[in-house]
């Protein structure tokens, strides 16, 4: 079986993610190493398989490495985490990671968890906002530095308008959404899981979609870390793999552990889970199209300064050394 295959200690590990780390160096990096910090994310099914399953537990045991789990609530917050050294792995949407980097995040994206249609523009049921254009002098709830901030900008921008032209009311994911059905808000720039509770339990609408402005969802880690650790790396990245096939081959089980970890409906879960492909964990070229047309995007609604160089930036991001040789059947 290729879940088998790809997860084998040793030669397997080092044949699945096409890298050629010898034993020595392998003892060399887990001395130096005694805690693994990852971060589990509810926009992250992927993730929540890997803590569910206990499978980086299991892998680095015997080296006695621990793994410490921290919850990241937005790409916002699991950037602040990785910047400031608090997490060595951490999962964002690729433009959010590329906007981070601009700003002098030393970050790399190492693996794609997920391609998803996670961020829609949200509004309440009985709204009388049908379109974007409608939101001029209207308050938007948002999390800055996140892809559903991301996705508001461009939307904005593509119907002539821009952050100037409405007010932004900067909130985490889980208040945008409580803004918004109390009437604070007009809108709601929303994150599944929550954006699906509000759709399906709430009686929101999603009135403005374009799955194509969803950028990737991104596992990422500091340019130190990846330099002084890529044996370990490596070992992480497997057992990610190990997950994301799990993930793949048992949806029923992957349905009900985002139901016991985000404390989610079924429906909700399922609803989320329509709007998340699994199928691709090799990041490389077309994830870095995607995310510098993002970049390149917000540089022209000036939220990227003009004098950054967006394509360098991208390119400086996706590191497709540690999955470049994953065979994706």
């Amino acid at each position: 079986m290729l879940l088998k295959s790809l997860f084998r200690r040793g030669i397997g590990l080092a044949f699945g993610l096409g890298l050629v780390v010898g034993l020595a160096s392998a003892a060399a990096a887990a001395d130096k190493v005694d805690e693994i910090r990852i971060d589990y994310a509810y926009y992250n099914p992927v993730s929540l398989v890997l803590k569910d399953k206990k499978l980086l537990e299991d892998e680095f045991k015997k080296d006695g490495i621990a793994v410490r789990w921290v919850l990241s609530l937005g790409s916002n917050k699991a950037l602040e985490f990785l910047n400031a050294k608090s997490l060595d792995f951490g999962s964002t949407a690729g433009a959010a990671a590329l906007l981070a980097r601009v700003n002098g995040n030393p970050v790399k994206a190492i693996y794609v968890f997920s391609k998803p249609e996670w961020t829609a523009l949200v509004t309440r049921g009985d709204s009388p906002i049908h379109q974007v254009s409608e939101l001029a002098g209207k308050r938007i709830a948002v999390t800055r530095g996140t892809d559903p901030h991301i996705f508001l900008v461009r939307a904005l921008q593509a119907y002539g308008l821009s952050e100037k032209d409405v007010k932004l009311v900067l909130l985490q994911h889980q208040d945008g959404r409580a803004s918004l059905l109390k009437g604070d808000v007009d809108a709601w720039a929303g994150l599944d899981p929550l954006m699906a509770q509000a759709e399906l339990e709430d009686g929101a609408k999603l009135f403005y979609r374009n799955a194509d402005n969803n950028t990737y969802g991104v596992l990422n880690s500091r340019e130190d870390f990846l330099a002084d650790h890529p044996d370990l790396v490596a070992r992480v990245l497997a057992t990610y793999e190990k997950a994301r096939l799990w993930a793949i081959a048992h949806p029923a089980e992957l349905k009900a552990i985002m139901v016991d970890q985000a404390k989610i409906s079924e429906a909700v879960a399922a609803r989320q889970l329509e709007r998340t492909d699994l199928s691709n964990p090799v990041i490389g070229t077309r994830q870095k199209e995607v995310i510098q047309a993002a970049g390149l995007a917000l540089q022209q609604a000036g939220v990227v300064p003009a004098e950054i160089d967006v394509p360098a930036v991208a390119g400086a991001l996706i590191d497709g050394q540690f999955t470049s040789k994953i065979v994706v059947k």
